[in-house]
């Protein structure tokens, strides 16, 4: 096992997330709840509310040695696992929920399974230079795939504000951070 801290996710009770991401702050634990930023009408005025992106889940930057301390923690459930070890999340992942959720309002998740085509670049905006893979072309909608996550988030970009990358067959990369694909 590994000392070095990574994010992994931590599966809480419904409609607990914020509670347990207070109760891990105040036990010195890094955690991390995106919070999406809705905009309700309320009567005659709109309010704007916080709520959880991914419902049941908080993000938790940890060892693995300590993850079992974790599911002791009140309101914690389990721990996240895939192919039958701790989901770790790599630092980019949430680096870009965090940039995402700073940037726009009323996001949307879908469950994706993500197909490859062109591969792009964004030009301008607050997820410029970020590269990516096309889905689909389709009006305005940007939708970043979070390959550990398994989610789109979608928010409104311009279609001309990205360009086409010619892919060479035999590079990999294994470096690449997030993948962006317009609809």
């Amino acid at each position: 096992m590994s000392a070095e801290r990574k994010w992994f996710a931590v599966c809480t009770r419904a409609r607990n997330e914020k509670k347990i991401s207070e109760r891990l702050t105040r036990n010195n634990i890094e955690n991390y709840c995106p919070l999406n930023k809705i905009r309700r009408q309320s009567g005659d005025r709109k309010k704007a509310i916080l709520e959880p992106l991914f419902p049941s889940y908080v993000f938790v930057r940890t060892t693995e040695e300590e993850l079992t301390l974790l599911k002791k923690t009140e309101g914690v459930v389990n721990i996240v696992f895939w192919l039958g070890k701790p989901a770790v999340f790599p630092d980019y992942e949430i680096l870009t929920v965090r940039r995402f959720l700073n940037d726009y309002e009323n996001v949307k998740l879908e469950k994706t399974v993500v197909s490859m085509n062109d591969h792009v670049r964004v030009l301008t905006g607050p997820i410029m230079e970020q590269e990516g893979n096309v889905i689909s072309v389709n009006y305005k909608t940007v939708r970043i795939t979070l390959p550990t996550m398994g989610y789109m988030m979608a928010a409104e970009v311009e279609v001309k504000n990205v360009e086409v990358i010619p892919v060479i067959p035999t590079q990999v990369s294994e470096s690449r951070q997030t993948l962006y694909a317009i609809k």
